[in-house]
């Protein structure tokens, strides 16, 4: 059985290329694309490139992080030939996109923006660099109706899904999400792995840590988070491989 993954960068706007190489020495067929290229606003679901995947490749995993694990759970919940899903340091809803004094969707589907969940524009960063963590709690707070609304349908999903997060996490409350997301789907096969002392960004073994994107605090060490990745490595392959 051949397993196709396609790889979903997260805010940095760069897919991983330490990763993709992990991923093809495990054997799996690997497309990483760059999915924008500019503002994260309203970016379709169907701009995703499953197709090519689900046709050379008997088994389909999407792998996504931060804001790709975003893209990630959506195009589970409405893409039936998705068979499992790894999201790490997910996030549990759909989010505003800032641009020239505006707010709007990251996605969208049909040509329809999905609901999204406004940034509260009163939020100022207490630290330096900044951690996002009480823009993202202040804004569900503050808008709570839109936040019910913004949710990933991910009970739509049907298939496997892991789900890891450092509970350090200084971006957003990952762990918090992950549990969110969990719950949401009941009995449906899920698994959550979270590290206390991990932060925002898990390194598998192989990989170098990773320096690009915005100045902020993400949390954790290269310690924890190599060995959050250490931990994790195993799991995610079997869930990669179906041999979970």
């Amino acid at each position: 059985m051949t397993t196709g993954v396609l790889l979903l960068h997260g805010s940095s706007g760069q897919p991983g290329a330490d990763r993709i190489r992990i991923l093809e020495a495990a054997g799996y067929d690997v497309v990483a694309p760059r999915w924008f290229d500019g503002p994260i606003s309203e970016i379709p679901l169907e701009s995703f490139p499953l197709d090519e995947l689900a046709a050379r490749t008997d088994r389909l995993v999407v792998m996504g992080m931060s804001y790709g694990s975003l893209a990630a759970l959506l195009l589970a919940s409405f893409d039936e030939r998705i068979d499992a899903v790894v999201a790490i340091a997910p996030g549990a809803h759909v989010w505003a996109w800032i641009g020239d004094g505006e707010q709007t969707s990251t996605f969208s589907r049909q040509g329809q923006p999905l609901p999204f969940v406004p940034f509260d524009l009163d939020w100022q960063p207490a630290d330096d660099p900044p951690s996002y963590l009480g823009l993202y709690r202040q804004s569900l707070e503050r808008y709570a109706e839109q936040a019910d609304a913004a949710q990933i349908p991910i009970e739509r999903f049907k298939g496997d899904l892991l789900l890891l997060a450092g509970g350090d996490d200084q971006t957003w409350p990952s762990a918090q999400f992950a549990e969110q997301l969990a719950a949401r789907r009941g009995s449906l096969p899920t698994r959550v792995l979270i590290s206390s002392a991990a932060g925002h960004r898990v390194v598998f073994p192989g990989e170098e840590v990773k320096t690009s994107g915005q100045r902020m605090a993400r949390g954790g060490s290269e310690e924890a988070d190599r060995a959050f990745g250490g931990l994790a490595w195993p799991v995610v392959d079997r869930v990669l491989s179906g041999t979970r």
